[in-house]
């Protein structure tokens, strides 16, 4: 039932996705002919090297809801949490390593565990902003002193993002 309803969220972006590839699959066979069509072997290596990081990042948010016990997830992260589920969120997502193949579906896995709208949009939110695993990258390219002032003007952003969420989805709950 629940990957029923995980296909049926995913088909509509899928499909509106699906129908852009073959657009631009089309106007790229219209400009330059067949050698559009040279580069689908480039489509599939990517796919193929993409695969494990998507298969392992499902499987470590699935077995999120198995390995932490719902009352200990409930306490930390869950709605009942307040402001110290949206800091934990927000502390994990900073530090959370890897792209949105890895932190959507452990988001994702954390929520359909219990935890809070708020957390996980706080999780989301700084692992977008703060970014702790890119620092390096960004000191040796941007500098010291314009990494500082981004991480020092974003800082607030993550929890104040989770707390707005907590507030709204109350309310929608409350309405729906």
């Amino acid at each position: 039932m629940k990957l029923k309803r995980k296909l049926q969220r995913m088909s509509g972006p899928t499909f509106i996705l699906g129908i852009l590839a073959i657009v631009f699959l089309g106007l790229g066979y219209w400009h330059s002919g067949k050698s559009a069509l040279s580069h689908l072997p480039n489509v599939f290596r990517m796919l193929l090297s993409i695969l494990p990081m998507i298969f392992f990042a499902f499987l470590i948010a699935e077995m999120v809801s198995i390995l932490i016990p719902q009352e200990i997830l409930s306490r930390w992260i869950g709605k009942e949490s307040g402001w110290r589920g949206i800091w934990i969120g927000t502390l994990v997502g900073g530090f959370m390593p890897g792209g949105p193949y890895v932190s959507m579906p452990v988001a994702a896995g954390l929520l359909q565990a219990g935890a809070s709208i708020g957390t996980m949009v706080a999780f989301l939110t700084s692992w977008s902003l703060w970014a702790i695993a890119r620092l390096p990258l960004e000191v040796s390219i941007m500098g010291w002193r314009f990494t500082l002032i981004r991480l020092l003007s974003t800082f607030f952003f993550p929890p104040i993002a989770g707390f707005i969420a907590q507030v709204v989805s109350k309310g929608m709950i409350k309405t729906v």
